[in-house]
């Protein structure tokens, strides 16, 4: 692992790139979720983990010298079968690693693999917070005032890319 932040800086294009796909590798999504969003925002496990975590969800995780320290996933959006539309979540830095572009480089290889597997849209759940992140990544807001609504314990807006 990184010594320093400054070393992190200079070094996070060394971080590799996973598309997880077998279980082993699932569990370094589940370990930084559990990092993440568990420990830090006292979220239950119960809560964290849900009936998309299983075989058809796609993973990807960053690592740092085989340390895992980003997440995502998405699944297919089952109630838009004509958009050919995927649910993008769960995306978690590790504390100690944001700010170096990991979030913006685990969605944009979600979205690259979004669009081999022929998916044509990835709609999020955008935390409040997140907003404007996902602005940068070229999102757009699914309604035209920003309904509010609860994703588990978080307030959130509903935003899409179309790929």
């Amino acid at each position: 692992m990184f010594s320093n932040m400054n070393e992190k800086k200079n070094n996070t294009d060394q971080i590799e790139v996973l598309r997880a796909c077998e279980e082993w590798q699932r569990a370094g999504a589940y370990s930084v979720r559990i990092q993440g969003m568990n420990r830090q925002h006292h979220i239950p496990l119960r809560d964290e983990f849900d009936e998309h975590d299983c075989d058809g969800t796609k993973y990807i995780v960053l690592l740092d010298d085989g340390y895992p320290v980003a997440t995502c996933r998405f699944y297919e959006n089952k109630t838009d079968s004509e958009k050919r539309s995927v649910i993008l979540g769960r995306v978690v830095v590790l504390p100690e690693y944001r700010g170096l572009g990991l979030g913006r480089k685990v969605i944009i290889e979600a979205e690259s693999w979004a669009k081999e597997l022929g998916f044509k849209q990835i709609d999020i759940d955008s935390r409040l917070e997140a907003i404007q992140f996902y602005e940068k990544l070229g999102y757009r807001h699914a309604t035209c005032n920003d309904d509010i609504i609860k994703s588990g314990s978080f307030e959130c807006v509903q935003m899409y890319k179309e790929l």
